[in-house]
């Protein structure tokens, strides 16, 4: 099962859910700015991500420079509670296929997890 957390505004977003309807897999569509991923959530993310917590973060957010998210003294706990309280920082689309996921920005990336 395939799941998307997608932004029907991002035109990345509707892109990478275009190519995964097309695959004709089950798919699963989160609207995270709808209902936003928990804590516990996003930290699986990024396990399957399998990146740093700060590249969930979109730096072209207003939030990001109010919050003052770029100090590289940030814990991990505080991106991920600012990300649950304004859910528009989370980088998108994220798409999730069993224990793996990517970023499908470009959405070419969803290639490698659609193997």
């Amino acid at each position: 099962m395939l799941t998307i957390y997608h932004n029907p505004r991002c035109s990345k977003s509707r892109e990478a859910l275009a190519l995964l309807e097309a695959s004709g897999r089950p798919l699963t569509v989160i609207r995270y700015l709808e209902t936003p991923p928990d804590s516990a959530q996003l930290l699986q993310l990024v396990r399957q991500l399998d990146i740093p917590v700060r590249e969930l973060l979109r730096t072209g957010e207003e939030e990001y420079e109010t919050l003052g998210l770029s100090s590289p003294e940030l814990t991990e706990a505080r991106i991920i509670d600012a990300i649950t309280q304004y859910p528009r920082l989370l980088e998108r689309p994220i798409v999730v296929n069993g224990d793996r996921a990517v970023i499908a920005r470009p959405p070419e990336r969803l290639k490698e997890l659609l193997k």
